[in-house]
């Protein structure tokens, strides 16, 4: 079986790996030459709206996924034409619009912060006025790692915001105080059957993950976490890998967002659960059996940002990985991420805490 992916970043490099010990073979479709994934699959050299590099990335596959949730949608429905999607073309138009996103989820009982849908200036003043501040304006589209957004946090803020982001569709959006940001994996095969792997606590800065630690498997949040996932995945017909992150407060859960992928806070998964969740998101996709997540052990990541650490240095450290995407080192890039596993968290903390000594970011 030949899986097809588009895009070919550190994603679909990992998603084109993780099919070797399944006996299946990958193609990629991406505009770069030098992408990640080239080292590990067939690569279609084309954009994602050119038709003709997508005839040819098309032709001989078997089923057809993707690494990254701005696909064109236009794009997934002309290969859904052809050979099956996954996850359906309907997960991507619903993830890519925070307003249909969060329309979407609330309809299967999710809980969100207070938000505004925003197309005028005079939209922005109602918001902020039921909002409340402090807020984050955000695009409806397109935006990520902290990218095509902007926190007010007094009434002088709103003006300069809307000269940066307006002219096109926002959205405004409580800023949650909350307890902690944590993020769920779940997966669904063709034929419905579902998996979780545990809850993640995930910290950002500048808008940019840079580290996920798996939580305990009975953490109170997690049938929360699992009722919203398990909803959505049914309402989709979902088939892959789903990650939906939330705002903790307290014992109680409110969505940040989705991504119908594999997702940068189940990294971890590589060295420290079976199956990780890119074999998983395969499995799924084409047809075979997944696998039930099991933890091997206290694990977590560290991501690289930037620029790669020595890898002399990292591989000093008991229990940790390094995972680096062959990119060139530019200004808050995701070059790479380092995995770290331990038999206790204690272990884990300390072997974190020396590994984040030698990333730079």
């Amino acid at each position: 079986m030949i899986v097809g992916i588009v895009g070919g970043g550190q994603l679909g490099r990992m998603l084109a790996h993780a099919t070797i010990p399944l006996g299946l073979t990958c193609r990629v479709i991406d505009p770069s030459p030098t992408c990640p994934a080239r080292v590990v699959a067939e690569q279609i050299v084309g954009e994602y709206d050119d038709y003709a590099a997508l005839a040819e990335f098309v032709r001989g596959l078997d089923v057809v996924t993707y690494e990254f949730e701005n696909v064109p949608v236009e794009t997934a429905e002309w290969l859904n034409d052809r050979i099956p999607v996954f996850p359906p073309p309907r997960a991507l138009a619903v993830a890519q619009d925070r307003l249909t996103e969060k329309q979407f989820l609330q309809g299967l009982g999710a809980k969100f912060p207070r938000f505004a849908a925003i197309e005028t200036r005079d939209d922005l003043d109602r918001a902020v006025a039921t909002v409340k501040l402090p807020a984050v304006l955000k695009t409806r589209r397109f935006g990520y790692d902290g990218k095509g957004q902007v926190v007010l946090r007094n009434p002088a803020d709103v003006e300069p915001a809307w000269l940066r982001l307006g002219g096109r569709p926002l959205i405004l959006e409580e800023l949650v105080g909350f307890d902690r940001e944590v993020s769920l994996l779940a997966v669904r095969d063709r034929g419905g059957a579902t998996g979780f792997y545990p809850l993640i606590e995930n910290v950002h800065r500048e808008g940019i993950l840079r580290t996920s630690r798996v939580l305990l498997s009975d953490d109170p949040a997690i049938g929360q976490a699992v009722a919203v996932a398990t909803h959505a995945l049914h309402a989709l017909n979902y088939v892959g890998v789903l990650a939906i992150e939330y705002f903790q407060r307290g014992t109680e859960l409110l969505v940040n967002e989705m991504a119908p992928r594999v997702h940068n806070s189940g990294h971890w998964t590589i060295e420290g659960a079976s199956p990780s969740q890119f074999s998983n998101h395969m499995r799924a996709v084409a047809g075979l059996a997944l696998g039930p997540p099991e933890v091997y052990s206290s694990a977590g990541m560290v991501n690289c940002i930037g620029a790669m650490p020595n890898p002399e240095l990292i591989s000093g450290v008991a229990g940790a990985a390094i995972h680096d995407y062959g990119k060139s080192p530019r200004a808050n890039r995701k070059v790479g991420h380092i995995t770290v596993t331990a038999p206790s968290r204690e272990m884990r903390e300390e072997r974190m805490r020396a590994v984040e000594k030698l990333v730079v970011s």
